[in-house]
């Protein structure tokens, strides 16, 4: 067989869902950032907003889809196949926890996003407080998820699951 069920579910986890996320990034926060009254017609801040909602949702969504196949399908089979070099070195005691911690960050941060965006709705575009909490939020999101792909990453290279 050419993939095998680890390679498959690993692929997904982190080269389909993981960048798709990593990807949406920029342009839930280009939205965000061009969201301002003055730039905008009352029909053109409409159109901007139901785009910002359905992307940040859309983001939330595959951040958590992206950590709970991390966790419950592709972290078991790292188990399984690598026990005894997990429990001994430096890839349990620092990248794999340090990934697994992080990783659930991306998701909660991504979700108080797309929370606050449908909550608040035209009234960020008024609010440039809030809109700058959440560029802060929301880049906290995307960078624990790329330090999280990163070391996903690195951990990949030196124990390919099977």
């Amino acid at each position: 067989m050419l993939f095998s069920r680890g390679d498959l579910l690993a692929d997904l986890h982190g080269l389909v869902l993981g960048a798709l996320f990593l990807l949406a990034y920029s342009g839930g926060l280009a939205g965000l950032i061009g969201l301002r009254t003055e730039w905008k017609t009352e029909r053109g801040l409409r159109v901007q907003m139901r785009r910002l909602k359905i992307g940040t949702v859309a983001m939330a969504v595959i951040a958590w889809l992206t950590v709970l196949v991390g966790t419950y399908l592709v972290y078991p089979l790292y188990q399984a196949q690598y026990r005894p070099v997990l429990s001994e070195t430096f890839w349990n005691t620092f990248a794999m926890a340090w990934k697994i911690h992080l990783g659930w960050i991306a998701p909660l941060l991504a979700t108080a996003v797309a929370y606050v965006v449908n909550r608040y709705d035209a009234q960020l575009a008024r609010e440039v407080r809030i809109r700058q909490a959440l560029e802060v939020v929301f880049t906290a999101a995307f960078l624990a998820a790329a330090v999280t792909g990163l070391l996903g990453a690195l951990t990949t290279k030196v124990l390919p699951v099977e």
